[in-house]
């Protein structure tokens, strides 16, 4: 018997998923924290103008939140054609545990971003983030929408994620009629 595919959202696909599925469940996966170091040049953001999204970054104690989608046998190439082509910034297949809460585990898949890539654009203090991400827009909207969406979407997870609260809370007090415009 094969095993169920099951995707692991982190990022847009929290809220935006674009493709069926047959189950969605809160889940969360160890040992990575969430990111915004990497650069978008194809939904947020443009070529010479990149914004940033989301990626994982190893962290040994860190726990990551996020949705976990269980794709029925008859949508899994369909599914996964979709998703290479909506990462395809940077974003590579990786195979994970999804701890799903009372207890079970499935093994899914999580799109992750590595220094590898060349839209990687790594750490940066959270205000320089935050001035990057307040500026970029990009063929799936402004950046800041982004970060918003993905803090809105975590809160009714409630899931606790620093680095995303922090980003959300700095681009409210630079912009809060702009941020409101962008939604």
């Amino acid at each position: 018997m094969r095993e169920a595919l099951w995707i692991f959202g982190y990022g847009s696909l929290v809220w935006r998923p674009s493709f069926p599925f047959a189950e969605r469940r809160a889940a969360w996966i160890d040992g990575f924290a969430r990111r915004f170091w990497q650069g978008s040049t194809d939904h947020r953001g443009v070529p010479g103008a990149p914004g940033r999204v989301v990626t994982l970054e190893p962290d040994a104690g860190a726990r990551c939140f996020g949705v976990a989608y269980r794709i029925e046998d008859a949508e899994a190439a369909r599914t996964l054609e979709g998703l290479d082509h909506r990462e395809r910034g940077g974003y590579e297949r990786r195979r994970l545990p999804l701890y799903l809460g009372g207890g079970d585990v499935a093994h899914g898949l999580v799109y992750i971003a590595t220094p590898a890539n060349p839209n990687y654009l790594g750490p940066a203090p959270l205000d320089a983030i935050a001035a990057q991400v307040a500026l970029a827009r990009g063929p799936s909207g402004p950046n800041v929408e982004y970060v918003m969406r993905l803090a809105g979407a975590l809160r009714e997870l409630a899931a606790e994620d620093d680095h995303v609260f922090a980003l959300e809370q700095l681009l409210r007090a630079a912009a809060p009629v702009a941020e409101s415009a962008a939604l």
